[in-house]
């Protein structure tokens, strides 16, 4: 039901190279660049996917308080290379690979927070 959402980071550039990395193992990348902001989608988009992508960085103040994010895996494998990417290219380890049976009984994430304080998510829902 979301079509796309963003968040503000400090260093457009900094930010750009973490979610490359941490992004690229569950299938996203670089859809649009513009001077102050970047378009993150799924590779190849989907057929009615927004050509720009559906999240977005933009450079500006960061938001107080911080926003956390999760972003959908399709398997627990592409959760763990989320994580390794991510903590490869700076973040900062909030919670690593595993289940978190108290949200149901198959939800396996890892958390992250990215080079601003955003608390990044990967999860997959499946057995």
């Amino acid at each position: 039901m979301i079509d796309h959402t963003g968040i503000h980071v400090q260093d457009l550039a900094l930010s750009l190279a973490f979610y490359k990395a941490a992004l690229a193992p569950l299938g996203y990348g670089v859809r649009l660049s513009l001077p102050d902001a970047v378009g993150f989608g799924a590779v190849p988009p989907a057929p009615g996917d927004d050509p720009g992508g559906d999240f977005w960085l933009t450079r500006a103040t960061p938001m107080e308080p911080r926003s956390h994010i999760a972003f959908r895996a399709h398997s627990r494998a592409q959760v763990d290379a989320f994580h390794r990417a991510a903590l490869q290219a700076g973040g900062t380890d909030n919670g690593p690979p595993g289940l978190r049976p108290h949200y149901h009984a198959h939800y396996y994430a890892a958390f992250v927070h990215d080079p601003d304080g955003y608390n990044i998510e990967a999860v997959f829902h499946g057995a």
